[in-house]
């Protein structure tokens, strides 16, 4: 019951912390308001060349055209495929987008053995092919585990050891490489070669494996060996610890590209974004130090002024 109860929280315990992490973003103050362009949710051919709203005599006038569509397709172009690194770190990109992307892959081979189970409990065996009554569902399946589950068991494994030779060979990224990040990486890697050897040497068809999702759908005891027991418990903790760190970027992405890169609102009289500003201007500063263009807090500096 130990290993049941346990990948029941730490699986509860990885939702239940990302949700918490961007209800953080989501009540983070308002950010700079740069105005950075291209703005991808302009619409039309604006967002295209990096024109804006603003762009047209008298705007405040008309109405404004935004485009969630254009935002959503950049969006997925950085989160499927870390555009930005790829266009200015090439080298670095390979290594990073082999640890993305086998990620990706894992869990697509985990939402097939999730189906496998299911398909079991309904009634129909998950086969390899062998013999003329295999059905094709179960044949798919079947494969649509074990082949996006080994791929990207290699690739993540691969990334996750390339990028921490990286930090510790390349003397620039060494300079700015904390302790934890290394250990993240570590972890991972770690993770991943516990996973590899109990699938080689107890599971390669992962039969048990759905197995333990079936007794996970039925509340069942789970049995298992001591290779498999060590990567589920790793596995565990690993879910745990991902969302309290910076690993956490899966969350965060959304608010820094939506909230902070393309937030454009207008900030018009009696307007939402007017109330936002009102606030933003209100906080007081706490700095302990000063420069000459900050002074801390009950210094005798004048009260920022509304702007109009």
């Amino acid at each position: 019951m130990f290993l049941l109860i346990f990948i029941y929280f730490s699986v509860i315990a990885f939702i239940g912390f990302s949700l918490y992490k961007g209800y953080q973003f989501a009540r983070m103050p308002l950010q700079s308001r740069l105005d950075l362009y291209p703005v991808p949710k302009e619409a039309g051919e604006k967002g295209e060349y990096g024109g804006s709203y603003f762009e047209e005599l008298e705007w405040w006038k008309k109405s404004r055209q935004v485009s969630m569509a254009g935002e959503i397709k950049e969006m997925l172009k950085e989160m499927l495929f870390i555009k930005k690194l790829f266009v200015n770190q090439r080298r670095l990109w390979w290594i990073s987008y082999s640890l993305h992307l086998g990620i990706y892959l894992l869990f697509l081979g985990t939402v097939f053995l999730l189906v496998g189970a299911v398909t079991e409990l309904a009634g129909l065996p998950v086969t390899a092919g062998a013999g003329v009554n295999a059905h094709w569902w179960a044949v798919l399946v079947y494969y649509g585990a074990i082949a996006p589950g080994f791929a990207g068991a290699l690739l993540a494994s691969f990334g996750s050891a390339g990028l921490f030779l990286r930090r510790v060979f390349d003397k620039t990224m060494s300079k700015y490489t904390t302790l934890q990040e290394y250990f993240n990486l570590l972890f991972i890697f770690g993770v991943l070669v516990s996973g590899v050897f109990a699938w080689s040497i107890t599971d390669p068809a992962l039969n048990y494996g759905r197995d333990i999702v079936k007794g996970l759908l039925t509340f069942s005891p789970i049995q298992a060996g001591t290779a498999m027991t060590v990567h589920i418990v790793l596995l565990g903790l690993l879910l745990i610890y991902i969302p309290q760190t910076k690993m956490s970027h899966y969350v965060g992405k959304y608010f820094s590209f939506h909230k902070v890169l393309w937030e454009n609102e207008p900030n018009l009289r009696n307007s939402k974004m007017e109330a936002k500003i009102k606030k933003a201007l209100s906080y007081k500063p706490k700095t302990s130090w000063s420069a000459p263009h900050i002074k801390p807090a009950g210094s005798g500096v004048a009260e920022p002024k509304e702007v109009k």
